[in-house]
């Protein structure tokens, strides 16, 4: 371990031996931290042949999933401005030409924040979420923006200015959801990682979804300003990955921001939990000895095609934890019903006065509605069916609601059932499928059986995993991918992912998608080209303009 610090500490200083690259293209599939700084280092690659190999992929492979909706045209002069740093020695940062997404409704002074909606078409910030900019100061580039369900509101990742964005391994699926274009896009190698949001499950949906890694840290690690709100209680942010090195080390810079006036939730933050290398304990120990609580209660134990691979994945991953030296003990306390819990939402409650907050900062510019209920009467927008009645509810809504504090206390009675849940049994964590059934199908009315809402509504932190994938079809060539969440006790990231690590070593279940699985041609680009969503992909059972 001493040994792998070290070199981490002198890898980029070590860059500036090679300014230039050796003419042969970078290529970019399942690319990683350490395989770009290697390239870096040993001189194989420059970084503007890392960007330029990740804009050849997005334009061969996006017209066929649609996930992004615009590419940062600095992208290749901020890569030549990071090759002259390598030559002069001064190339430093933990994410030192990284290619990053973000989902779009982060701000960024680079490009507009549109939340995939036409209203928001001309939303331009003049300046960074304070998460984006400590993306920047740690060497990353900003590719460009993810499309996402519209306004994150859902799981299909639809929305009017954004298309539909398709799952790269089933194209007849949806890539799930909210942050579904940013999975997509991470799966089918478009940069290194990107980033999402999860309200109730849309950080670690399309994780499970586009087999990879997605953290949804404790409700306060990561300030959420700058990023377009749905709920002041619900929201968090986050990093998703191919693998566990990445996503710790994405989420160490994402919770470098600390403690932020513009979002008090950060001022929860522990001592033990300010400026932590979330990569330094990935490594160590094992699962012998482990405790994992297992939730029957997200489960569906109707046989069929879309949920019996689930419970098959889930049966494997038992033994595979057993056989680790890890104890597995069943939970089936009732409050564990993610139907029942649901009720406990508050997100129609907050999302008005959350979003008129944030359609009125100071720091946008261009043209944009100043609230959401102008948003919602310009006919500018998606709306799929499940989404009317609470759009409507959101509309009129808000705190001051009566059944809002008594939610609230309801909230905190469910967060101290989990607590004991965890100290009756001495868990070190609680597993369970993301998802009960597969992602749905392109088409479907929602984002159905998900699991999200416990982590949601108390705040704990959740690493979501690979955990294997259906049986191949015509459709799905090598499977459907599925995944489970690893569920801790408030600011256990660190345990969490060293967990996820020991698991993905002992079961290797990542794995590309196959339609995009080859090498390309990397063209020689004097420009970004411009990348334009394909609306043509949302369908017919989704109307635009409709509420």
């Amino acid at each position: 371990m001493e040994l792998l610090l070290l070199f981490r500490a002198l890898a980029l200083p070590l860059l500036r031996v090679h300014a230039y690259s050796s003419g042969e293209p970078f290529d970019s599939r399942e690319a990683t931290i350490d395989g770009v700084h290697n390239a870096l280092h040993s001189g194989l690659a420059s970084c503007r042949d890392v960007v330029s190999s990740f804009i050849s992929r997005i334009e061969t492979f996006n017209p066929t999933i649609n996930a992004i909706i615009s590419l940062n045209p600095n992208a290749l002069k901020i890569a030549d401005a990071f090759d002259a740093k390598i030559a002069s020695g001064n190339a430093t940062g933990s994410l030192f030409c990284i290619p990053v997404l973000l989902k779009d409704n982060y701000d960024t002074s680079e490009l507009p924040t549109t939340a995939g909606c036409l209203d928001l078409v001309g939303n331009q910030p003049t300046q960074d979420a304070p998460v984006v900019a400590a993306l920047k100061a740690a060497g990353a580039i900003i590719l460009g923006k993810s499309n996402l369900h519209e306004l994150a509101l859902e799981g299909l990742s639809v929305s009017s200015l954004g298309g539909q964005t398709i799952n790269p391994y089933d194209h007849s699926r949806t890539p799930g959801g909210s942050s579904g274009g940013t999975g997509a896009a991470i799966a089918t190698s478009f940069a290194v990682f990107g980033t999402g949001t999860d309200t109730v499950n849309s950080l670690r949906s399309p994780a499970s979804a586009n087999s990879l890694f997605s953290v949804r840290p404790t409700r306060g690690l990561i300030s959420r300003a700058g990023v377009i709100p749905i709920s002041y209680t619900q929201d968090t942010i986050g990093p998703i990955a191919k693998n566990v090195k990445d996503l710790a080390v994405a989420l160490t810079v994402m919770a470098s921001v600390g403690y932020d006036p513009n979002d008090n939730t950060t001022s929860m933050i522990p001592s033990s939990s300010v400026d932590v290398d979330y990569l330094a304990d990935v490594f160590r120990g094992s699962l012998k000895g482990q405790r994992f609580g297992l939730i029957e209660g997200f489960f569906n134990r109707t046989a069929s095609e879309e949920t019996t691979p689930v419970n098959t994945v889930m049966e494997n991953t038992v033994s595979t934890l057993k056989r680790a030296g890890a104890t597995v003990v069943s939970i089936y306390e009732t409050v564990y019903n993610a139907t029942a819990i649901a009720s406990l939402d508050v997100q129609t409650s907050e999302y008005r006065e959350d979003m008129d907050a944030y359609l009125q900062m100071s720091s946008l510019s261009g043209t944009r509605p100043s609230t959401l209920a102008e948003l919602y009467s310009s006919g500018k927008f998606l709306v799929i069916p499940g989404q009317y009645n609470y759009v409507n509810t959101a509309l009129r809504s808000s705190t001051s609601n009566s059944s809002y504090a008594p939610t609230k206390l309801g909230i905190q009675n469910l967060t101290t059932v989990l607590r004991t849940t965890f100290s009756s049994n001495q868990l070190d964590a609680i597993i369970y499928p993301e998802q009960k059934n597969l992602v749905v199908k392109i088409g479907s009315p929602s984002q159905s059986g998900r699991n999200g809402i416990l982590a949601a509504l108390t705040g704990f932190p959740v690493v979501t995993v690979p955990a294997g994938f259906s049986p191949s079809t015509g459709d799905a060539p090598i499977g459907v991918p599925i995944g489970m969440e690893i569920l801790g006790l408030p600011w256990t990231e660190s345990k969490l992912l060293n967990i996820a690590s020991h698991f993905s070593e002992l079961t290797h279940v990542r794995r590309m998608p196959s339609f995009a699985n080859s090498s390309i041609e990397v063209s020689s680009y004097s420009a970004v080209p411009t990348i334009t969503p394909n609306i043509s992909k949302i369908p017919s059972a989704y109307p635009v303009g409709v509420l």
